[in-house]
């Protein structure tokens, strides 16, 4: 059994996951709130994924940010060099990918809390980012909850856009659906299906988890 690109794939999960959360509830509390008449476009271009083939995303974000795009050619004027076939290009392209996942969960349960309690905070002389901590915030944990489950479930079993993006270099963007592809591609059964079964069992664990995270919060509305 290999295990760097099962800690690699944690890792990118672990941070992408982080990172959406950071991004992702801002964004997903303006969907939630705003009254703008332009607000489902850019919802439509966060849930954009969804329907998107991973290796057409892959492609674009591959063409974006090589040395040619303009972000690629961003990146390195910054020093920073280019984005991928590295693990940070990964990281940009597995948030991305898995946007909708964390975005939609947190937004549906900003969107189920309603006005008045953000409007009773108000009248307690509650600042509008205290009403968002104090009230939203704890409010909102089931969203939170489903949505860091999806995207950290969603990032593991990511495939066409890790392999599009990041290649195939062990230890760096190796991760664990490309190893076990490259398994397959030898004829090497054995690592192939340890691998598998693996995904197999965390993906049933996931389903359970969501189950439970569903039945709980059912329960406590009860």
């Amino acid at each position: 059994m290999e295990w760097q690109p099962v800690w690699l794939t944690v890792k990118l999960a672990s941070v992408t996951t982080l990172t959406l959360l950071i991004l992702g509830t801002p964004l997903a509390w303006w969907l939630a709130r705003s009254n703008a008449w332009w607000k489902e476009v850019i919802g439509s271009i966060v849930a954009l994924p969804l329907v998107l083939p991973p290796t057409v995303l892959g492609f674009y974000l591959l063409m974006l940010l090589g040395p040619e795009g303009p972000l690629g050619n961003l990146t390195s004027s910054l020093g920073l060099g280019t984005l991928p076939f590295t693990f940070a290009g990964l990281v940009v392209g597995s948030v991305i990918y898995s946007m909708p996942f964390v975005v939609q969960p947190i937004r549906n349960a900003f969107e189920s809390i309603g006005k008045r309690p953000m409007e009773v905070a108000a009248t307690l002389g509650a600042s509008p980012l205290e009403s968002f901590f104090s009230v939203a915030v704890p409010l909102a944990r089931r969203g939170f909850l489903t949505g860091s489950v999806l995207g950290f479930a969603h990032t593991v079993g990511e495939f066409g856009v890790v392999l599009m993006i990041g290649g195939n270099i062990p230890g760096e963007t190796r991760v664990l659906s490309v190893a076990i592809y490259d398994h397959v591609e030898a004829l090497e059964w054995g690592q192939a299906h340890m691998m598998a079964a693996g995904l197999l069992a965390f993906a049933f664990i996931t389903l359970v988890m969501m189950y439970m995270i569903d039945r709980r919060f059912q329960d406590r509305d009860a």
